[in-house]
């Protein structure tokens, strides 16, 4: 195998590695309750995907009222 005959310099590494990079996952509008959602994936709001429901979302338990008093 070959062998670098040199070390490469700080400045040479950083230049390759500053193409590497996160990107921003890929968000599309919900065709039945226009939230925003990740693309190709069952919408997280509503349980709709292409236009089918796919999923029985459940409302969130309301809290007690008077809960934590101090």
């Amino acid at each position: 195998m070959a062998h670098p005959k040199r070390k490469h310099s700080h400045s040479r590494s950083r230049k390759r590695q500053g193409n590497i990079k996160v990107e921003s996952p890929v968000l599309v509008r919900c065709s039945h309750c226009k939230n925003l959602k990740p693309a190709f994936s069952v919408c997280p709001f509503c349980g709709f995907y292409r236009g089918k429901k796919v999923w029985d979302i459940k409302e969130k338990a309301k809290e007690k009222k008077g809960g934590n008093k101090r």
